[in-house]
């Protein structure tokens, strides 16, 4: 993997490994950093330290080895399956798993252990992905399908091309939501400075077309919460999103565009966070589509992990 960064006005001052962390979504601020000693990370081709203050204009080079084939290894991880056959399996993928190895997750992922559970999956959909027909972000918890023959990859891609795969998912975010239902239909494309980032991008006022991709989130509001924080009172929304389309970091740009972040996403709302959480209020709760074998339409459910359920409760208490 090799990415450049050019600083910008916005994060002028701040320290290279919270920036780069923030830039690199998935990468933990422990890798980060070991990757700037090592000297995979340099500004301005140079050699530096975590702690530079970053200044307008520099550049930052990331090269990280891209992950080797031997990764696609099984590993005894423990699995929570909620459904099973001769197609497929459905999954309730924990927060701070990634699904597949990448650069910097090169075991310990959802692929690894699920080569354990089911070998025959190995090539399925191809030889990185083997399996895999959607994805969820590494501190995203909840439902994922996996195939586990090359027919059902075939059919569950065409479902989700075909729109016709249902998604819910629950989220907290900031603020109090208004209207309590509503439609976000904003064009999603890669952020202009932070290459691993996403953003909302605007109809051209001259072709009158967005260069951005269709992005489509419903979104109802559950209920609504206020309590005292670190920094004082604060207002919170407990929603529920249906996706319509499946862009990357989809309901957390848009909630974060509507000026409603998602609780505990530090790279498209807040830094310091309000509540005590150390991942994102984000969790796949809903999925319904049609079993490959047989057609038959199934849906499946996954409640809110419980250290999300628990911050709910505080609220209620």
């Amino acid at each position: 993997m090799s990415n450049e960064f050019v600083v910008t006005t916005e994060n002028a001052g701040e320290r290279l490994d919270r920036w780069l962390t923030d830039a690199l979504p998935g990468r933990s601020r422990n890798e980060v950093q070991r990757w700037i000693k090592e000297g995979a990370v340099t500004v301005d081709g140079e050699a530096v330290k975590p702690k530079l203050a970053l200044e307008v204009g520099q550049r930052v080079q990331v090269t990280v080895p891209d992950v080797a084939e031997s990764s696609m290894v099984a590993q005894a991880i423990e699995l929570t399956i909620l459904f099973e056959d001769n197609d497929l399996l459905v999954v309730n993928k924990p927060a701070g798993m990634v699904v597949h190895p990448a650069p910097g997750h090169a075991d310990g992922t959802l692929v690894n252990a699920i080569l354990h559970h089911c070998p025959e999956i190995e090539g399925v959909g191809g030889e990185r992905r083997p399996g895999i027909v959607h994805r969820l972000d590494k501190e995203t918890s909840g439902l994922i399908v996996v195939a586990k023959n090359d027919a059902a990859h075939r059919n569950l891609q065409a479902q989700f091309k075909a729109r016709t795969v249902h998604k819910e998912y629950l989220a907290l975010v900031e603020g109090h939501v208004q209207p309590a239902n509503g439609r976000i239909n904003a064009p999603l494309g890669r952020h202009a400075t932070h290459r691993k980032m996403q953003a909302v991008l605007p109809v051209d006022a001259i072709t009158g077309v967005s260069p951005g991709r269709e992005a489509v989130t419903d979104y109802k509001v559950l209920g609504f919460y206020s309590g005292q924080t670190g920094s004082g009172a604060a207002n919170f929304t407990l929603i529920r999103a249906i996706l319509h389309t499946g862009r990357t970091h989809q309901i957390r740009v848009h909630m974060a565009w509507f000026k409603h972040p998602i609780v505990g996403d530090t790279l498209y709302g807040f830094r310091r966070q309000r509540l005590p959480i150390k991942r994102h209020f984000l969790h796949a709760h809903t999925l319904r589509f049609r079993l490959p074998g047989s057609g038959e339409e199934k849906e499946f459910v996954a409640p809110l992990p419980a250290e999300l359920q628990k911050i709910i409760d505080q609220f209620q208490e």
